[in-house]
């Protein structure tokens, strides 16, 4: 099985950004992000997240499961890792995992660039999800209801990785 590479963005945030405490990557400052989106399926429906109001970037918006790739992990550790954390889904309750592209993207009140790098997830069963502090409702949703919910920036996303 080939080894699977860290991205040659995080590893030059790794080297020029400044860390936190528990030494993940601080991109609170940066002009740029790489961030980690899993698009989660079930049958015909897409799992989407409502942000908590404690999250300090996008609070109260619909999207999915995402994070920062701010250690030195490959992109589908550390998009494991966030689905774990974000959804309590773990490994086992999912049917296949595969890299769907990359998305660039600008947040204009970040005033910041993201690297989006998209995965779809297709699960086993629909799970129970258990929420962390970070959002605060989901929904499984037909895809063709996105629109209603979703950012543009989202949408875009979307249709990468369902076209």
């Amino acid at each position: 099985m080939e080894q699977e590479k860290i991205p040659d963005i995080v590893k030059t945030a790794d080297e020029k950004l400044p860390h936190f405490e528990d030494g993940r990557i601080d991109y609170s400052n940066a002009k740029k992000a790489p961030i980690v989106v899993l698009f989660l399926k079930y049958r015909e429906e897409i799992l989407i997240l409502k942000r908590s109001k404690k999250v300090g970037t996008h609070p109260k918006r619909w999207g999915f499961v995402a994070g920062y790739l701010d250690e030195l992990k490959s992109i589908k550790k550390k998009g494991l890792e966030e689905l774990s954390e974000e959804t309590g889904i773990e490994r086992n309750q999912i049917k296949s995992i595969k890299k769907k592209g990359v998305y660039e993207w600008r947040s204009k009140e970040e005033n910041k660039d993201y690297t989006s790098f998209l995965f779809l997830v297709e699960l086993t069963e629909k799970p129970e999800i258990d929420l962390s502090w970070e959002h605060e409702e989901y929904k499984w949703i037909k895809i063709k209801k996105a629109e209603q919910y979703l950012s543009s920036n989202a949408l875009e996303e979307l249709k990468i990785v369902l076209p």
